[in-house]
């Protein structure tokens, strides 16, 4: 039996954009004794922004992975993207880890994508705590941000730290669950810390919070409960405990307070990070059994073929085993296995149960695909990518680069599943589709210096949908005789509008053998292959339910084609007199800007037919919350730093797909 390593951690590190997760993780490298210097983004000696793109832009692009010890604890970090183009590489991480620490900037505290990326924990169930960073910064307020989480996030919870000075005086914390101050006096980041008595004016607040915690924690213990309720004082094991049950079930949040940039607080939260997230065992049970499972969720295509990232959940996986993929049903060889610390491999004989590696050598394995003994199979739960919403025409300036061209977006599209390329059937171009205009920069930048192809592009485009507004019912004869064998398929055909973002569903409610059963999976296709093409401008149509009511078929002329033809032509004619009409991607937009501007802010998002939802302020600053059309939000951020004098910044994510206007001019996209 292969039992899982309980001194194992495998977390991710989350957050907005420019939050600190990169400078954080850069301080872990460092207090771990895994780097012997501190990496800085602004400088771009960062170890893990390593690609060049990344360390020129100063983001995070591509989740990189690192493993660390601290106090007997290995480790295993992946540090992820905040921009939201690049959030299948939070979604991917996420799916595979047993924990996450979410940063949150002490000034601006939950913004869009923390929220996005804090809802894709929740979907994964995974538990998380909150490291509010930044509080040496103008504007920092550590206790607003704690009430921001559980007004925005919808959690509880449990404070662990009060900080110690505001603003540029901040030096350090109150560890409230042991009633002693943490300070870190010293400029450089290899000045140990101080620990010392609770400062005489915290004394008070800090008491509060300490009962607060402890009110808090011992719901997760019956003895510790009756304990408390009696007035007993409550041995600080058994509320770390009780913290640590708490946070693992999601009862409630862990907060703690710290500037990963001033090297404050990096200690308590590693800590914390051991004390308080979970082992593969308590997140997947005490063993794991013996055959073999492992989650691909993200592939890195090199000169020497594709390095594949794995999460093993049984079994073990040794260097020139032979495994089976179960969603391609190939089998496949395992050439060599990595541990991998950012740009830097180091080679393994064998993985287990728990451990996160890189395979070199698999040929059809793709993000999502489950990897098994080949005796015993099985499917392991897919990792979700999100629709693209932006297009672009891309062309090679060559003749000569159009081979080229295919085999780099190949390539890219590999790596990234949240990138899709298509041909246009009427102009012939190549659509390259994303989640937005950075990402789409950043693929025609790795075409460029990558794979050495250099291309022209059309204006960005809106990917447009479209759907139904009403039910309609048609039947539909497919008859065609041409001397040999004739086709004939007859269906009868009900479309129904969904809810946004439901998909296609189908359902079959033929009875009594009127369409064979093997002809019903070809009326399907038909369907769903002739709402690729929307009859309205020729964008996928989305969010209906078709029902096959009933039809008929001909011994000899049926077949699978042409129910699939039939299904086809049935669609067309229904979704044209089922009140088509097309849908347009609507962002969630927040907007920061000095108060002096927010009436031209507004007003210029107003002629973007945004719809304002809420304004507040934010220290001294004001933020607008609003959903704009994306097609309204091209070269946005021109405009914004002219109407502001450069002072106000935005951030956006895709929200929902609405009814756009009937005269809006819609191009292919």
């Amino acid at each position: 039996m292969n039992k899982l390593n309980s001194t194992l951690r495998n977390i991710g590190i989350i957050a907005h954009v420019d939050a600190g997760k990169t400078t954080t993780t850069e301080r872990i490298l460092f207090y771990t004794g895994e780097n012997h210097r501190v990496g800085e983004v602004h400088n771009g000696t960062t170890t893990m922004d390593f690609d060049p793109q990344e360390r020129q832009r100063g983001i995070t692009i591509n989740s990189a992975a690192t493993t660390v010890f601290w106090k007997g604890a290995q480790i295993n970090l992946i540090d992820t993207p905040g921009h939201i183009d690049f959030n299948i590489e939070v979604n991917r991480s996420l799916r595979v880890l047993d924990g996450a620490v979410v940063v949150f900037d002490g000034v601006a505290g939950v913004e869009p994508q923390t929220e996005t990326n804090w809802r894709l924990a929740d979907r994964y169930q995974v538990p998380r705590l909150a490291f509010v960073n930044k509080l040496d910064r103008i504007g920092a307020d550590f206790d607003r941000v704690v009430g921001m989480i559980e007004e925005r996030l919808g959690v509880k919870t449990a404070v662990l730290h009060l900080p110690i000075g505001t603003e540029h005086e901040f030096k350090g914390v109150v560890d409230v669950l042991n009633m002693r101050a943490l300070l870190w006096l010293g400029e450089h980041a290899g000045d140990p810390v101080q620990i010392t008595g609770v400062p005489q004016d915290l004394l008070v607040p800090a008491l509060a919070a300490r009962a607060r915690l402890i009110e808090t924690v011992v719901e997760q213990d019956d003895q510790a409960l009756a304990a408390y309720v009696r007035g007993e004082d409550i041995p600080v094991e058994v509320l770390q405990a009780c913290l640590r049950r708490g946070t693992l079930s999601g009862a409630f949040v862990p907060v703690l307070a710290g500037s990963a940039f001033k090297n404050k607080g990096i200690e308590p939260l590693l800590d914390a990070v051991v004390g308080c997230l979970p082992s593969p065992s308590e997140r997947q049970g005490d063993s794991a059994g013996e055959h073999l499972s492992a989650l691909a969720f993200k592939l890195v295509e090199g000169e020497h073929g594709a390095m594949v990232f794995v999460r093993v959940y049984a079994g073990r996986l040794r260097a020139g085993d032979t495994v089976f993929n179960a969603n391609t049903g190939k089998k496949e060889r395992v050439a060599r296995l990595y541990e991998v610390h950012a740009d830097k491999r180091i080679e393994r004989q064998e993985i287990g149960a728990g451990d996160i590696a890189a395979i070199v050598g698999l040929k059809d394995t793709l993000t999502g695909h489950t990897l098994c003994d080949p005796a015993h199979p099985l499917v392991l739960e897919n990792i979700a990518v999100p629709e693209p919403v932006i297009d672009i025409a891309v062309e090679p300036r060559s003749q000569a680069d159009q081979q080229s061209l295919s085999k780099a977006l190949q390539s890219l599209t590999r790596e990234d599943p949240s990138l899709r390329v298509r041909q246009d059937a009427e102009s012939g171009q190549v659509i390259l589709s994303g989640m937005g205009e950075l990402q789409l920069e950043v693929t025609l930048e790795n075409l460029r210096s990558r794979h050495g192809v250099n291309v022209i592009t059309g204006r960005p485009q809106v990917a447009y949908r479209e759907t139904i507004t009403k039910e309609f019912e048609v039947s539909h004869v497919h008859k065609k005789q041409s001397g040999g064998p004739g086709q004939f398929a007859e269906v009868k055909l009900r479309l129904a509008p969904l809810p946004r973002g439901e998909g296609i569903q189908f359902e079959n409610l033929v009875t009594g053998g009127a369409i064979p059963r093997e002809f019903i999976p070809a009326v399907e296709a038909g369907v769903r292959r002739a709402a690729l093409s929307g009859v309205v401008a020729g964008h996928a149509c989305v969010d209906f339910k078709a029902t096959l009511l009933d039809g008929s078929f001909h011994e000899k002329d049926s077949s699978s084609l042409a129910f699939e033809l039939a299904a086809a032509a049935a669609f067309r004619e229904a979704a044209a007199k089922a009140g088509p009409i097309v849908l347009e991607p609507v962002m969630s937009v927040e907007v920061l800007t000095p108060a002096d501007h927010l009436g031209d802010v507004i007003g210029d998002l107003s002629r973007r037919r945004g719809h304002v939802r809420s304004q507040d302020a934010r220290g001294n600053a004001s933020v607008i919350e609003a959903d704009v059309p994306l097609s309204e939000m091209f070269g946005y951020i021109g405009q914004l730093r002219a109407l502001s004098s450069g002072r106000a910044q935005y951030s956006m994510h895709f929200d929902h797909y609405e009814a756009a206007p009937t005269l809006a001019p819609f191009g292919k996209g």
